[in-house]
């Protein structure tokens, strides 16, 4: 199977956030923000997997679309979890810096997409 960078960098960012919601619960007792970041940061990769079997373009458009408010929504739970101290500013930059790369790629996607439709209704 070949490589797919965002389905890739999206598991692996879902696997990280996986481990921050063991450390929140296990080490800082920890359960609201650490379920929230833990839905979110999880669905970006799971959407982006859903778009891949997209049944139309309009399908792998929205799908995308869905992942990048989710990993929108990553954005802001990290910046609360690093503001308010449960994360270690270390491991906020790490994180982040992910998310924002995520961000960025599936930014690309979805105005590339949107070109794509606007093409094809003319």
């Amino acid at each position: 199977m070949r490589e797919n960078v965002i389905v890739d960098k999206s598991k692996a960012f879902a696997l990280r956030i996986i481990n921050l919601y063991r450390f929140l619960v296990s080490e800082k007792k920890e359960y609201i923000l650490s379920k929230q970041i833990l839905r979110s940061g999880t669905s970006i990769g799971a959407n982006v997997k859903e778009a891949i079997r997209g049944q139309s373009k309009a399908d792998f458009y929205a799908k995308m679309n869905i992942a990048l408010k989710e990993a929108s929504e990553t954005e802001y739970w990290l910046e609360l979890l690093g503001e308010s101290g449960y994360i270690e500013t270390a491991q906020f930059n790490s994180l982040y810096a992910d998310c924002q790369e995520l961000l960025r790629i599936l930014m690309s996607i979805t105005k590339s997409q949107k070109v794509i439709q606007m093409c094809d209704t003319e």
